[in-house]
């Protein structure tokens, strides 16, 4: 048996790289391979096991087996050093376990996944999403609780929201979450920056900026911080809080991470006031399946029917079909099992990059140290540029990401780069963060040589 379900595997997997088979292709049945490869239907049926191991195919019930994934060019990629992208780790999505739970919603529900449902989010699943935020510290009931197509959409709809402290100019830190940059400059929303380090935000300059400048709202990202990795102490999450409540000022917290903290003890803004001075957000594109568009907005109740007017207006609903699967799953106990895997992936992985960086980066590069979530910082030399650096690294098939369009204008910085750990194989952070240390100095040594001739790189 073995030799030949080998022999069928390798079969399979050249056609796939020869681009003979495409994605969503049905692969011949379990008889014609035992045919054609005169061996029995458990040895076929343990190959097609075995490939569906590998995230390759999939099976359907009393249909068949199908190819997942364009297998040709991933083999092709296998050199790309990718530190760029930010959605989770490919190698532990739960696919075929979603599948079942997506097959079971239609079974399930059958006609009303497929009509206009609850503007809210289905009721079965915002009773389980209660249930799991309570291990987030978010104690709530189903009648705050919004499901959103994805966090995006729940920041867009509030910035352009009328809040019930009557103000209109926006708080956040910086640097900061590239897409809530891009809906304040969409709407034209008046912005102001606090600037954030690994030590936090100046307590101090908060309270001025609460006091003099008409604060709609403070937009945050407490753990895990994108781009800087930065988390905050319980104590500065109260202090912070305590300073909203006295300058009427809302929290939009955006937890988007939470699920990954290794720190038991440590608090949501959301938990030092529940009863509706802190918005909280949780998607579950990071942790997750970034294709269901599915995220939660915990909303003061005062604020909930003006929130679904705006909502109604940009798409109706959510899908159904995702809600259906998602309540599903989270019911079933396999989301839990899941984010137990991914917390130990995520947590390793940026044990290894910071060893690395620890290593191999220059004595005069300073990076962070975050406990772990997707995203490392890296503050460069006063004369490296992060756009010098991509630019060196890309020609080298390894791609980092520039963090200066994570500022405002007029807080910009052109010298920190942003490193994701979500899609970067685990053997290949050792080899990336060499080829990032060697351009810095390349850069930083051509630039210290041509100084008096004022030369200027690229």
């Amino acid at each position: 048996m073995g030799s030949k379900y080998f022999r069928i595997m390798e079969e399979i997997k050249q056609q796939l790289t020869d681009g003979l088979l495409k994605a969503g292709s049905k692969l011949p049945s379990v008889r014609q391979l035992s045919v054609e490869f005169s061996c029995s239907k458990n040895t076929v049926i343990k190959a097609y096991s075995e490939l569906e191991k590998e995230h390759l195919i999939y099976s359907v019930p009393k249909s068949g087996y199908f190819v997942v994934n364009d297998f040709r060019i991933e083999k092709n990629e296998i050199n790309v050093i990718d530190f760029l992208s930010a959605g989770p780790d490919k190698s532990v999505m739960p696919y075929i376990d979603f599948q079942h739970c997506i097959n079971q919603a239609i079974e399930q529900y059958k006609e009303e996944l497929f009509t206009y449902s609850d503007q809210q989010g289905l009721y079965s699943l915002r009773v389980q999403l209660v249930k799991y935020l309570q291990s987030l510290q978010v104690f709530t009931q189903p009648e705050r609780v919004i499901v959103v197509s994805g966090s995006q959409q729940a920041l867009n709809l509030l910035v352009s929201i009328p809040f019930p402290n009557g103000k209109n100019n926006i708080l956040i830190e910086q640097p900061t979450y590239f897409g809530m940059i891009e809906s304040l400059k969409l709407q034209q929303a008046k912005t102001f920056g606090i600037e954030l380090t690994m030590e936090g935000i100046d307590l101090e300059r908060l309270e001025y900026i609460f006091r003099n400048n008409d604060i709609k709202f403070f937009y945050i990202i407490p753990r895990f911080h994108n781009p800087l990795g930065h988390c905050y102490s319980n104590s500065e999450k109260k202090k912070i809080v305590e300073l909203a409540e006295k300058y009427d000022v809302y929290i939009v917290e955006d937890d988007f991470l939470g699920d990954l903290d290794p720190n038991a003890k440590s608090d949501p803004l959301y938990s030092f006031n529940p009863s509706g001075r802190v918005i909280y957000i949780k998607s579950f594109s990071k942790i997750f399946l970034p294709g269901l568009r599915i995220a939660v907005a915990v909303l003061p109740t005062i604020m909930v029917n003006n929130f679904l007017r705006y909502k109604f207006s940009s798409d109706f609903n959510s899908s159904a079909l995702s809600q259906g699967a998602l309540e599903i799953y989270l019911k079933s106990g396999m989301f839990n099992s899941h984010l137990q895997k991914i917390k130990e992936v995520y947590h390793h992985k940026m044990q290894i990059l910071q060893k690395a960086c620890k290593l191999l980066l220059p004595a005069n590069v300073y990076f962070s140290k975050p406990p772990s979530g997707f995203y490392l910082s890296i503050g460069l030399p006063e004369n490296v540029t992060a756009k010098q650096v991509v630019h060196m690294l890309k020609e080298q098939h390894v791609y980092v990401d520039d963090a200066s369009r994570m500022f405002l204008l007029e807080h910009e910085k052109g010298n920190i780069l942003r490193l994701s750990i979500s899609q970067v194989g685990e053997d290949q952070i050792l080899h990336g963060v060499e080829r990032l240390a060697h351009c810095i100095t390349l850069i930083n040594s051509r630039k210290n040589h041509n100084a008096p001739n004022n030369f200027q790189l690229f």
